[in-house]
């Protein structure tokens, strides 16, 4: 056997232990990081941050900052997900999720800045039907399950006014805030100027990147 053939074997079997070995050593929290192409930061809110990694916990009243080229997903404790665009800001407000507890589940997000997708987990199907919520400064999403894209505009989307654009993937959600409160549906988008302008759907695609890059495959083959 060749000396490159025993090398591949070699750095095959590494990782292929690591993929088996470091998840369960991986620190613990609310929720874990498991895609990641660049710099993504965690603030705490005496101002702290530290440099996250994939396998980093992210823990209660983390802010996540994404720079302007990195994409990230976190995956949470009772299966939910985020993935943030380039140049966002992301809070962990509330989070609770006990599986033998489900009348006492929260999760309260906040989308600061930029954009994400965000495909709810057991939070939102199970116990309290408004334990789910994602706010932000015009508008609260409350859910029923379900997937959605949330997308923030200030004076970085050509040829569209300021506010909150969304688009309903899956499922449901209830878009509510001073000027009134909306259902969407799946396949909708939708649009909130402000926090006194009733939600409004929007009768063609904004345009804003609603659809996600492929994801890169990890040497553990996690899509």
């Amino acid at each position: 056997m060749g000396h490159n053939s025993v090398l591949f074997r070699i750095v095959t079997s590494t990782l292929l232990l690591l993929c088996l070995t470091f998840p369960a050593t991986a620190a613990t929290g609310v929720g874990t990081v498991t895609h990641l192409n660049g710099p993504l930061f965690g603030k705490k809110a005496d101002g702290a941050s530290r440099t996250l990694a994939v396998n980093s916990a992210v823990e209660q009243a983390d802010t996540l900052v994404t720079e302007k080229r990195t994409y990230g997903r976190v995956k949470f404790t009772d299966g939910g997900e985020v993935t943030l665009r380039p140049g966002s800001n992301f809070v962990v407000e509330s989070y609770l999720f006990d599986k033998g507890k489900p009348s006492e589940d929260k999760a309260v997000f906040g989308l600061v800045k930029g954009s994400l997708r965000a495909v709810t987990g057991q939070v939102s199907k199970r116990g309290n039907q408004d334990a789910y919520k994602m706010k932000t400064l015009t508008a609260t999403i409350g859910v029923r399950g379900t997937s959605f894209d949330l997308k923030i505009c200030k004076d970085d989307c050509p040829g569209l006014p300021n506010g909150l654009y969304f688009f309903v993937i899956d499922g449901v959600i209830e878009v509510s805030n001073k000027g009134g409160t909306r259902t969407f549906g799946a396949g909708q988008y939708g649009y909130v100027r402000d926090e006194d302008s009733m939600p409004e759907e929007l009768p063609f695609d904004p345009k804003l990147e609603f659809t996600m890059p492929p994801f890169w495959i990890d040497a553990c083959g996690v899509k």
